[in-house]
């Protein structure tokens, strides 16, 4: 049996995309990250786009009364796979 190998990803570029709401209020549109290539030269990206969600009604409550949706306080989150299924 051999144990499966792991290989670095190398760096990443995370994006926070912010837009104005309905009363022009700067708020969060969607979070990414892709991965850059190692060679030099010109490359096309397609970036997956998400937007976190309340974890609760309450939550979810607020954020339409307020106009403000739940944003992540680390980028690093952004970066990681975990937990985004």
């Amino acid at each position: 049996l051999s144990a499966p190998i792991s290989v670095p990803a190398g760096p990443q570029i995370v994006l926070s995309v912010y837009g104005p709401d309905f009363f022009g209020h700067d708020v969060v549109r969607g979070y990414g990250a892709v991965h850059v290539p190692f060679v030099p030269g010109r490359h096309k990206r397609t970036i997956a786009m998400f937007v976190p969600e309340s974890t609760s009604r309450l939550q979810q409550l607020t954020s339409w009364f307020t106009g403000r949706r739940p944003e992540f306080t680390d980028p690093r989150v952004v970066a990681q796979g975990e937990g985004r299924e």
